[in-house]
């Protein structure tokens, strides 16, 4: 049980003493001092957890006593005591950021109670302090790997971002980290410590993301028992986070755009139009140019998102990258897993290397955990990569079956197409984080073709 440290500081000797006794007796730890000018010095030299304060002091009165010791700790709770009648000096007390006050002659009882609530709280406050600290140090920008001139130019932006409460949209392949540079942008802006509320509008299926959003009232349709408060709500002072914005309904880019340009919105089935102050961070995956094109995004809709654009590139843009990544995830997952790699060899370095990386910075974090996990020693070997990577490049398939003449031209063909087609699945797969229908699309044939090439080429384990 923790032993709180209390300062009990008062002219009147005896007032100490039964204050000191009170206390003891609850298994605190108690100090004196008779007058402002002792306890200020006292608190400079300790941390106590809670002072009880006299106003009405020789040498230094208590208002001033209470103004110095909140220069030195702003957050340390102060209970006053005052001559009774003496209501204005004791307002004036909690003016000056007083927690609490009472009269002479005090009810010891009472004291206890109002104590033992201050410091639960001054306990609770501490508690949030820790996590606000653990959060931002969890979204850090050095969860945002990269040396490269393409991520130079990425942090620049973030920099211009984070000082500018502007919209953002932040464009890039899946896997590419998009929800890491909008943790960052927050968890870095004047925003950090109200909320960072996030909706995809792939993992919500379209009937309920409106009112996933915004939220409805009582009685709005069939099994709307209570009122639901929106997401725009609930981030209300801090960050909106819509996450893969192209794939929402045009209806709904309708709402979103009044909520942007207006900054209010309304529950379903209400009327009452209610204010947010939020900061949209939206992201995608898509050409939301070309999707305007298509008329599957609204144009005005696009030009009020796309106010400063950050673009994430592509693991395969930024090899140069991946030996820092490496050396971070080996760091990140032995401290998580308890594991004690230290490196991976010179082929694996290797193979990583020449991998394409369809599935960007995800998939490498997700090969590099395989492979702390599976690894018996302290290096990560190349029998420890998953097949897909570990295979050799196309490139080298095609230069060594097209100098195999032992072999008939047309089997050679079929080989080789077959390993393109392999190759381009399980990219498209990797894009589309496995939705079949997406990937059918990016590879422009229908989804039962995609079932029997997948179930030919065995990747429904992909």
């Amino acid at each position: 049980m923790q032993s709180y440290h209390i300062l009990v500081v008062d002219d009147e000797q005896i007032i100490r003493f039964v204050l000191h006794e009170a206390l003891e007796k609850e298994g605190y730890i108690v100090d004196e001092a008779s007058n402002g000018e002792e306890a200020v010095l006292k608190v400079r030299n300790v941390n106590f957890d809670l002072i009880i304060l006299d106003i009405k002091m020789p040498v230094m009165d208590g208002i001033e006593a209470l103004k110095e010791i909140r220069k030195i700790d702003p957050g340390i709770p102060v209970v006053m005591i005052t001559a009774f009648g003496n209501s204005n000096v004791a307002m004036q007390a909690l003016k000056e950021g007083a927690y609490d006050y009472f009269n002479k002659p005090f009810d010891v009882n009472e004291i206890r109670i109002v104590i033992k609530r201050a410091l639960e709280k001054q306990k609770l406050q501490k508690q949030i302090e820790i996590l606000e600290t653990q959060l931002i140090q969890e979204h850090r920008f050095d969860r945002i790997i990269g040396t490269s001139q393409k991520m130079q130019e990425v942090f620049a932006l973030i920099r211009k971002v984070i000082t500018n409460d502007v919209t953002v949209l932040i464009c890039g392949e899946s896997g590419t980290g998009k929800e890491l540079v909008a943790q960052a942008i927050h968890y870095h802006s004047e925003r950090a410590k109200k909320p960072f509320i996030k909706v995809s509008c792939v993992a919500i299926p379209d009937t309920l993301l409106e009112s996933e959003m915004f939220g409805y009232e009582r009685g709005a349709f069939t099994g709307a028992h209570q009122t639901k408060i929106g997401k725009f709500e609930l981030a209300q002072g801090g960050t909106f986070f819509l996450d893969e914005i192209g794939d929402m309904p045009l209806g709904l880019q309708v709402k979103l755009l009044r909520v942007i340009q207006e900054r209010e919105l309304e529950r379903i089935g209400g009327n009452k139009t209610i204010k947010v102050d939020i900061r949209l961070v939206a992201c995608t995956n898509r050409d939301l140019v070309e999707s305007v094109k298509n008329q599957t995004f609204r144009e005005d809709l696009y030009f009020r998102i796309n106010v400063l654009p950050i673009y994430l590139p592509p693991l395969r843009e930024r090899k140069d990258d991946i030996p820092l990544l490496v050396e971070h995830f080996i760091k990140y997952y032995n401290q998580k897993l308890g594991k004690h790699v230290v490196n991976v060899s010179d082929d694996v370095m290797r193979i990583i290397q020449q991998y394409p990386w369809p599935g960007n910075v995800r998939e490498l974090e997700n090969v590099i955990q395989r492979a702390i996990i599976l690894s018996p020693g302290e290096t990560i070997t190349a029998d420890l990569l998953p097949p897909n990577v570990h295979a050799e490049p196309v490139l080298e398939d095609i230069s060594r079956i097209t100098d195999d003449f032992d072999m008939p031209m047309p089997d050679r063909i079929q080989i080789l197409t077959e390993k393109i087609e392999k190759k381009m699945i399980q990219a498209a797969l990797a894009k589309s984080n496995n939705r079949r229908q997406e990937t059918a699309d990016l590879l422009g044939i229908s989804r039962k073709s995609l079932h029997n090439k997948m179930q030919k080429y065995e990747l429904f384990d992909n």
